[in-house]
């Protein structure tokens, strides 16, 4: 999609940026003030003062437990603004725990989310020559069909395998081959666990034709980024966004963080205890107002519980230097406690992906009689040593986290044929009653 013919054009500057935030702000509240669910809770905002802080802070926070406690039957009619009649498709929430909401997307929406999900191509820079192969899912969670969609605007050609669910990691695998693409699209653990099929089958995706990947939908550390990158010879941009909104911001060429596209969401990173706005690299929960999709769904200072720190790109020179940048922490529900021990997952997968003989694992929490203990289930590399690789790993985790975990070793592509039956991968469990 070119730039002129984007019904988000690219603020000029950033007080086009600041201008835009403006108007868009009062549209949001006003669509807020339409739904059974904010009725009450906004009459004490002052209208004409949206864009002093003092006063926009007086809007209550949202978070997704005060969503699930609506009723099903009653969230359309309490929540929702949109009649059915302006409706074009439904969104499943992005979240792996708890019961899923269903936000409905007007046409108006889709229009502003085809050009955000859109950016995220123009920030990878691709070519008329790029092809994309698409792993991520297809069907009631967006990212997949969105991105499809998105990528004939930019003259990326796509082919749309979907997530392992529907189309075999085998298959996938096959069509890489077939297709050449130069672009991979997919959760991370998606692609590690492609990577680590090939690897079993004896093929070299760092050889291969992908040069570019593209992920969402979990966080990515650097551990993550660093494996993906060396086993498929490719650059990983990582991309930002939520179901209550769109996608909201992605990695440039540059790599240093994620730009976060404030004409499409307002964002705010508060302390979480005070709820104070947070300076600069100071580490606090990122608080999203949708700004372009809120047509049906009246987000309002939405706290999906990451953990971020913002960034400034005054010295970027490029055309998204107009928005700030955000790097990702971790999300608060990122962690169990085990024998008050708390087990911070972001942590845990950074240990885990730095060793070089393990290709999979998951971590669960369970009970044993009236003990708590952690379950680390894993997959090792060709030429491991089982007993050796045991011995090492739990001494490792007791080290780290002053817990000693139990231990199994799986036939490689277990773990990878579990997460391939589920829309996000369940990495981490708490099973205990």
């Amino acid at each position: 999609m070119k730039p002129e013919t984007s019904p988000l054009p690219i603020p000029k500057s950033r007080e086009d940026l600041a201008a835009h935030q403006s108007r868009r702000k009062r549209v949001a509240v006003e669509n807020a003030k339409r739904s059974k669910f904010w009725q009450g809770k906004l009459d004490h905002i002052n209208m004409d003062y949206l864009d002093q802080p003092e006063e926009w802070a007086k809007i209550p926070i949202l978070h997704k437990d005060t969503l699930r406690e609506i009723a099903d039957d009653n969230f359309f009619d309490t929540f929702c603004i949109a009649p059915r009649s302006e409706i074009s498709e439904f969104w499943r929430s992005g979240g792996s725990t708890g019961k899923p909401l269903f936000y409905p997307r007007t046409f108006e929406d889709i229009k502003y989310a085809m050009a955000a999900f859109g950016r995220s191509y123009e920030m990878m820079e691709v070519t008329p020559d790029d092809v994309a192969h698409n792993s991520f899912p297809l069907g009631i969670h967006p990212a997949g069909h969105m991105w499809g969609r998105s990528a004939s605007l930019h003259g990326v050609g796509v082919n749309w395998s979907g997530a392992g669910s529907g189309t075999p990691s085998a298959m996938q695998l096959a069509l890489l081959d077939m297709m050449q693409p130069s672009i991979w699209m997919g959760m991370p653990s998606f692609g590690l666990h492609l990577a680590n099929l090939a690897e079993e089958k004896g093929i070299n995706l760092a050889s291969g034709s992908v040069k570019k990947i593209l992920t969402s939908a979990e966080p990515l550390s650097n551990a993550k980024r660093e494996k993906l990158e060396r086993q498929w010879g490719a650059k990983v941009f990582d991309s930002f966004g939520m179901t209550e909104c769109s996608l909201m911001g992605s990695q440039s060429v540059h790599h240093d963080g994620l730009v976060m596209w404030t004409d499409m969401a307002f964002i705010e990173v508060l302390d979480e205890d005070t709820l104070e706005p947070l300076a600069e690299d100071k580490q606090g929960t990122l608080v999203m107002t949708s700004l372009m999709t809120n047509n049906a769904t009246p987000f309002l200072r939405w706290n999906a519980g990451d953990i971020v720190t913002w960034h400034d790109q005054s010295a970027a020179t490029d055309a998204y230097s107009v928005f700030p940048m955000i790097r990702h922490a971790h999300r608060t529900a990122g962690f169990f406690k085990v024998r008050g021990v708390n087990i911070n997952h972001s942590e845990f997968e950074d240990l885990m992906f730095t060793q070089p003989q393990l290709a999979e694992f998951t971590l669960s929490a369970e009970n044993r009689g009236d003990a708590d203990i952690l379950h680390l289930r894993v997959e090792l590399t060709k030429g491991s040593d089982p007993t050796r690789e045991t011995s090492y790993l739990s001494d490792l985790v007791k080290g780290t986290f002053e817990v000693t975990p139990e231990i199994n070793i799986l036939e490689r592509g277990t773990i990878g044929a579990e997460f391939e039956k589920t829309i996000k991968a369940q990495r981490f469990s708490d099973n205990r009653g």
